[in-house]
């Protein structure tokens, strides 16, 4: 597997997908029955295989990526053939920028000397997705990138 296997739960979210992908491979429903009582491995197989298809699919469409805990933030913007990434780190450790109390104490906080910010871009290593799938697995979630262009755009005013 190049990524990993979709939950139970998102397997069963993808179901009439699942049918499609089964079915380009001429496998019908008492096929696969069969399959999954007699070659479970193969079944495992398949099941990897349909996962792998679904992560590349997200991960080409994933242009921007979020990890925020307590006191940091790291906002990825998932170019052609470079990762952009901004981070905010707060030395506060009273604050939680997860709650929105936090958040909004950050905004208004942003140039105090508890606060960096850094930037920083990155090349891709050879398969762009895994790069991506990694940042993914240590927490991050797909957006559409509302705070990392805000940050953006600050730290462009700030230049």
């Amino acid at each position: 597997m190049k990524y990993r296997r979709l939950t139970k739960e998102q397997l069963e979210e993808m179901h009439e997908e699942f049918i499609h992908f089964l079915a380009a491979q001429s496998i019908d429903k008492k096929e696969w029955d069969d399959i999954k009582n007699t070659q479970p491995h193969v079944a495992e197989q398949e099941i990897d295989v349909f996962s792998d298809l679904v992560w590349e699919g997200v991960l080409n469409k994933a242009e921007y990526l979020e990890h925020i805990s307590a006191q940091s933030m790291n906002l990825f913007h998932t170019g052609e053939k470079e990762m952009s990434l901004i981070s905010i780190i707060i030395g506060n450790k009273e604050i939680d920028i997860t709650t929105t109390e936090g958040y909004k104490w950050l905004q208004d906080n942003l140039l105090d000397e508890s606060v960096k910010l850094f930037t920083a871009t990155k090349a891709y290593g050879e398969f762009p997705n895994e790069d991506k799938f990694k940042i993914i697995e240590s927490g991050a979630v797909i957006t559409k990138g509302q705070l990392y262009q805000y940050f953006e755009n600050l730290v462009e005013l700030g230049n």
